[in-house]
């Protein structure tokens, strides 16, 4: 479904991607994992039109997206759900879900669409008329990941989900992100949670100082002596 070839992407003088190919297949869940600064950001960014690279491509369901605007992306079903949840604090939860919905097949399924979201997250069904900036924090990220699903995308971007929040929280989180898969929605999942990730995504990526130094499966990367010596502290 997603596939970047050899992109390469910098701040300034400052390179942040450097010849980075990657793939994520329909149906997958696909974990990205990494250091701070390591460009995992910079990659989603990239992949939603926010950041352009200076050479390589990116193609979605067959179709080159390099060049496109962030909106047309989103349009052809991309949601990205980015680091730090970017809600809008004065709106209610209900209202900020309704932002998500935009796209005109999503406008048309908005009232199923809201069901579906609110079966997953109950909580913001109870607190659908609060304002999003009164929510807690893990309360904060389900309504962040809520809102994308309301575009009914084809592709989820999930960019640190599990930030700051309490490890019973991100065990949650965690489990919301594979049954929104297992009802087939793909996903691309950026995350620091190394070894939670790595046991329950299909294949992952390592990205070292904007480079792609590891893929495989996720139980064979949590295999890997790199890997445990670096990420897992064993």
């Amino acid at each position: 479904m997603l596939k970047i070839r050899n992109i390469h992407v910098a701040y300034g003088d400052l390179r942040a991607l450097v010849d980075v190919s990657l793939e994520v297949g329909e149906g997958e869940l696909v974990a990205l994992v990494g250091a701070n600064g390591a460009g995992k950001s910079t990659t989603l960014k990239t992949v939603s039109g926010i950041l352009r690279p200076s050479a390589g491509a990116i193609e979605f369901a067959g179709e080159d997206i390099t060049r496109l605007q962030p909106h047309r992306i989103a349009a052809l079903g991309i949601a990205h759900v980015p680091e730090g949840r970017r809600l809008f604090p004065e709106m209610t939860v209900l209202e900020n879900l309704e932002m998500g919905a935009l796209r005109p097949e999503a406008r048309k399924k908005r009232k199923q669409s809201l069901e579906w979201v609110f079966s997953l997250f109950p909580v913001l069904r109870e607190r659908e008329r609060q304002p999003a900036g009164t929510l807690s924090g893990g309360q904060q990220q389900m309504l962040a990941i809520g809102r994308g699903l309301m575009s009914l995308p084809r592709l989820l971007m999930l960019d640190e989900p599990s930030l700051g929040l309490a490890p019973v929280l991100v065990k949650h989180v965690f489990e919301i992100v594979r049954e929104i898969n297992r009802q087939g929605i793909t996903v691309l999942l950026v995350e620091q949670n190394v070894m939670q990730v790595l046991r329950f995504c299909h294949r992952g990526y390592v990205l070292e100082n904007g480079r792609i130094v590891l893929g495989g499966r996720g139980t064979e990367l949590l295999n890997d002596a790199h890997v445990k010596e670096s990420y897992l502290g064993i």
